[in-house]
């Protein structure tokens, strides 16, 4: 039967364990037209404009 031949060490042991895993929230900024947060480099769902220009029409 495998039994590991001598303890792992709490550094190699928390280097396993760090948080590398650890899930990390998306980077939002501020929309220039409106002020809403919204992920970068995406169509603001908001106002509908990206890089100046009026990419979404809002329906009334």
């Amino acid at each position: 039967m495998a039994v590991p031949k001598r303890k792992v060490s709490r550094a190699r042991r928390d280097k396993r364990r760090s948080s590398v895993w650890k899930l990390v929230a998306p980077e939002l900024v501020k929309c220039p037209q409106c002020g809403e947060l919204k992920m970068p480099h995406r169509v603001c769902k908001h106002c509908g404009y990206y890089d100046g220009k009026d990419i979404l029409k809002k329906q009334a």
